[in-house]
């Protein structure tokens, strides 16, 4: 007999973290997540949680888990979009309609408490974090802090009468098949630049608080026009900029700056999912934690995930000097792969910056939305 569960125990959350481990233990594109990365993001000790709340849902089938969801009311993100949405995310089902719409419905019914008119997702727990249902692309693993399910996802969430809110893609380039046009024109773009006081250069991590902060306002500049973007709080954006530190590739970090004022900044990170991959049921400990130290020089390919410039200084060339500098730096390292994710569908100038420099659409994800 099937039931559903509300997850309030230590022991209840361990076993939401870990049911996808044991859904996915024979495919071999699966990647499991952090334990401990995880149980921050979904507790109360996480920034997300000083504005929004979630409740996280256990189905059973007698003794055995067979599925799990998250509802999410996220507060800043209504506030700032003037909407009423709620959102569900860390959705993972066996292939069993019933199951599906079981997790549904309590995340449909937990949000409209809420005030909730509308159900978007999958956002874990937000559009700031992982978001988005892989709806091509099954046949390779996701990069950092991408998603991943198997295709059947795709007809339970349908099913359940959720439609198309809007694709987000992903491009891969192998080896070193790309066009290096931007390389070529790298020089050039930044002289021209220089005309103006702007210069392309690389983080500083014994600066990195400082940095950061400046980091931040672009970032609440540079995306605010974006689908389904809210601005990130200090708290959650130095939260993310901490993890990231851990695995972040300086060579791979570029700002543009005018007169000491960061304008725009390109990052790439290198895909820590090579290790992660080995590393059983996302368990740092005994082993793991060596794993990542010692393994992390051996990683043959990047996630370039963040690039953006402000308002006022759009197609002056500093988005093709900041993916130029990466490249220089990929073909420096003779690296065997690049993913640039994700971009919205609509937003072509980027999508045809990334295309003309080489860029194959390989994989996309999907935003879901229905009125409740």
């Amino acid at each position: 007999m099937k039931q559903l569960v509300s997850v309030k125990s230590k022991k209840e959350l361990a076993a939401f973290i870990d049911f996808p481990h044991d859904l996915y233990k024979n495919d071999p594109n699966y990647v499991p997540e952090l334990f401990i990365a995880q149980r921050d993001i979904l507790t109360d000790t996480h920034p997300f949680f000083k504005h929004s709340s979630l409740q996280l849902f256990l189905a059973y089938d007698g003794d055995k888990i067979v599925g799990r969801i998250a509802a999410i009311f996220n507060n800043n993100h209504n506030s700032f979009n003037n909407v009423t949405d709620g959102f569900f995310g860390f959705f993972d089902c066996i292939n069993d309609w019933e199951t599906a719409k079981m997790l549904f419905d309590a995340a449909t019914d937990w949000v409209k408490e809420r005030g909730a008119t509308k159900l978007v997702g999958p956002a874990n727990p937000s559009t700031n974090e992982t978001a988005g249902l892989l709806i091509k692309g099954f046949d390779s693993p996701p990069v950092v802090l991408m998603t991943y399910n198997p295709p059947y996802y795709i007809d339970l969430v349908e099913k359940y009468g959720l439609t198309k809110q809007v694709d987000l893609f992903a491009y891969s380039w192998k080896g070193q098949h790309y066009n290096d046009k931007s390389l070529t024109l790298l020089d050039k773009l930044q002289q021209r630049l220089t005309r103006s006081n702007i210069i392309i250069r690389k983080i500083n991590l014994k600066n990195f608080k400082q940095e950061v902060a400046a980091l931040r306002e672009v970032y609440n500049h540079a995306w605010d026009k974006n689908l389904g973007f809210f601005p990130m709080t200090n708290d959650e954006f130095d939260y993310i900029a901490k993890d990231l530190k851990l695995i972040l590739d300086p060579d791979f970090a570029f700002l543009a700056e005018q007169d000491g004022k960061i304008v725009g900044f390109g990052v790439a990170v290198p895909d820590v999912n090579q290790i992660l991959r080995t590393i059983k049921r996302g368990r740092l400990l005994p082993t793991g934690i060596f794993k990542l130290l010692f393994n992390k020089k051996k990683i043959r390919g990047i996630r370039i995930m963040l690039l953006g410039v402000i308002d006022g200084y759009r197609k002056m060339g500093i988005e093709a000097c900041l993916y130029g500098s990466i490249i220089k730096e990929y073909r420096r390292k003779n690296l065997d792969y690049a993913e640039a994710s994700w971009t919205l569908e609509h937003n072509e100038m980027v999508n045809r910056a990334i295309e003309a420099i080489g860029g194959n659409q390989y994989k996309t994800y999907r935003i879901y939305e229905k009125n409740i």
